[in-house]
């Protein structure tokens, strides 16, 4: 009998604890991996992670100071130069100027990523407060980029995601269009259409609306940033010419220059949150452009990277073609993207939060799946980490490692 009893109570807590169990696994399923995930982890060939204390102490490692492609986590490395470098209540400014004897304005680029319509809106009715009345032809100084730039790693395809680079680009050189009753049309209010942009929407089918990227090369998309300034500048009661030429502004004073009404603070939050490409590159090469007094390309972008993380990290094995992570030849280690996060601490307000308690920017390629960031481990630490597989594995997998082994940390 009491043999029976002492069956019954064991059975009675048994049971009870699989209830609670279910019950937490219901109110928290993302803290229960499935059993094993570790375990498989560790048997992939090409996969490293790195969790670290706030001090940059290792505290969970697997093959942590091994190379892999890092994919968009690069991204967290770029904005960290850049808010070093410039900071975070940092505005790029884009300068004009006005040449009386040829009725010319001018443009010369100032490394601003963030050159949208809204801006060129602002920038149209300043430069008419300034006493602009009308123009014969604009030209733009674009010295500060290499010209018809091949970004490392990127496809030819008309996605927003392949745009490349220009020292002046509008829209981030992309087009927003639709196609209906065979005309074409601006799918955004702000944004007027233009020759380019007619000439890229005929290829649309009809009833199609969708985002592409200018392509053809860089007059192409200088072409483009005219025809959107000069649209902008005759809404401001600014007459214009059609003309656009290309070179080195002469000696002129600075009619008006225009700060941009977001801070680079606001660029890189937008850019860690949507993984923007185009942003990216564009910091970097505005950067190197900077630093190196040179128009910019990615061969310079190359050096630059090379010299600035051996000077500040003491790196000796790391390959950085890109400031947005899409080569395949990119190499970082866990434990170098930890070292980033470790200086970023700073600004990891700008990171977006993906999952509750972890702060991170994803990397995804081909057979590539990375995510680097912050993982809370209680109400005020948060630990920096880096999860890198060169492997086909589950999109949510390097979350779930992180949370397990932040939970093994605490």
């Amino acid at each position: 009998m009491k043999l029976h009893m002492k069956l019954q109570a064991h059975r009675s807590v048994i049971v009870r604890g699989c209830q609670l169990f279910l019950v937490l696994l219901w109110l928290y399923p993302a803290s229960f991996p499935q059993a094993g995930e570790l375990a498989h982890y560790h048997q992939l060939e090409r996969a490293g992670y790195l969790l670290a204390a706030e001090n940059g102490h290792p505290l969970r490692a697997f093959r942590a100071d091994e190379p892999f492609i890092p994919a968009s986590t690069v991204k967290l490395l770029t904005a960290y130069l850049c808010l070093r470098h410039w900071g975070e209540q940092h505005r790029f400014s884009t300068e004009f100027f006005f040449d009386r004897s040829a009725s010319r304005l001018w443009v010369r680029a100032g490394g601003d990523p963030f050159l949208v319509s809204e801006e060129l809106a602002l920038i149209a009715q300043s430069l008419a407060r300034e006493g602009l009345s009308g123009v014969a032809s604009i030209g733009l100084d674009v010295s500060t980029f290499k010209e018809n730039l091949v970004v490392p790693g990127a496809t030819t395809t008309d996605n927003p995601y392949d745009a490349v680079p220009t020292a002046l680009a509008a829209n981030f050189n992309t087009v927003h269009v639709e196609k209906s009753g065979g005309q074409v049309q601006s799918a955004e209010p702000q944004t007027p259409m233009t020759p380019v942009a007619r000439e890229i929407g005929e290829a649309l089918a009809e009833g199609e609306r969708k985002r592409v990227n200018i392509g053809g090369g860089s007059k192409r998309a200088q072409r483009y940033f005219a025809e959107q300034l000069a649209h902008h500048l005759r809404t401001a009661g600014i007459t214009t010419g059609s003309e656009v030429v290309r070179g080195r502004v002469p000696e002129l004073a600075v009619l008006y220059r225009h700060r941009n009404t977001r801070t680079l603070g606001e660029v890189v939050q937008g850019m860690l949150k949507y993984s923007t490409n185009f942003i990216a590159n564009h910091l970097l090469l505005s950067l190197v452009a900077q630093q190196t007094g040179a128009p910019a390309g990615f061969d310079l972008a190359e050096n630059y990277l090379q010299r600035a993380l051996t000077r500040e990290f003491g790196w000796q094995s790391f390959s950085l073609y890109d400031g947005a992570g899409l080569s395949p030849r990119n190499r970082l280690s866990a434990t170098q993207l930890v070292e980033v996060l470790h200086r970023f601490e700073p600004w990891r307000h700008l990171l977006p939060e993906i999952t509750q308690g972890v702060l991170a920017k994803t990397g995804t390629l081909t057979a590539v799946r990375s995510l680097a960031g912050y993982v809370r481990v209680n109400e005020s630490s948060w630990y920096p980490f880096a999860v890198i597989a060169n492997e086909t594995v589950p999109r949510e997998l390097p979350a779930k490692i992180i949370r397990m082994l932040a939970r093994q940390a605490r």
